[in-house]
């Protein structure tokens, strides 16, 4: 075993575990879906659980669903009467997610969407704490300016893949993708956005954590 897989083993071992529902999901997630690496895994999903019990938000948003590992995670954290509006824009997988989450003990918490977000946020009479940005790549330079608008001061925003396996770092050309194109988009503004504080997290893929002033 290499050392980082070693290390991330080690990790794993010495953190809160991440409960047998989660692990179902995960494991199911893997079997019956295209793209598993999507789902935010073990230690990802407890730093969002952890990351709501230290802000401690009312009205949380996510873009981008998928399975709904990192749904769960952060209605883990949620306080008594907080809630979790989650956006999904694949329609295809509604089948899969929805029952994960309706027959999940936060089911309570959780408001379930497909659709894009982009159109139907603006339309929402919510004010976010917390929003975690797991969506199209290419839009989150446009979820982040929604966001803002939609959010409280003191609110924060956690965008993940922001590292994008280190294509970040590859000059870009008119052949480069467009997801890699949105990512250096994003972390451009941000670096530069004197509305917010900003740090990134080297955690698997690269997190960023925004604070808004």
């Amino acid at each position: 075993m290499k050392e980082t897989e070693a290390l991330d083993e080690y990790i794993l071992q010495h953190i809160d575990p991440e409960g047998e529902y989660l692990e179902k999901l995960y494991r199911a997630t893997h079997v019956k879906l295209l793209r598993p690496r999507m789902a935010s895994g073990h230690l990802q999903g407890r730093m969002l659980k952890m990351f709501v019990r230290m802000i401690r938000p009312k009205q949380v948003l996510e873009i981008g669903t998928y399975s709904g590992y990192s749904a769960l995670c952060l209605a883990e954290g949620l306080e008594e009467g907080a809630v979790l509006h989650t956006f999904e824009i694949n329609d295809e997988q509604e089948d899969f997610t929805r029952p994960w989450l309706e027959n999940s003990p936060y089911a309570d918490k959780i408001r379930f969407y497909i659709g894009d977000a982009l159109e139907m946020v603006p339309k929402m009479d919510v004010v976010f704490d917390l929003a975690f940005v797991d969506g199209n790549k290419r839009f989150y330079v446009e979820y982040y300016e929604m966001i803002l608008q939609k959010m409280n001061p003191g609110g924060y925003i956690i965008a993940d893949n922001t590292l994008w396996d280190g294509h970040v770092l590859e000059e870009t050309t008119r052949h480069a993708d467009a997801q890699t194109i949105g990512i250096k988009r994003f972390n451009d503004l941000v670096a530069a956005d004197s509305r917010v504080e900003k740090v990134i997290l080297p955690l698997r893929d690269g997190l960023t954590i925004i604070r808004k002033k």
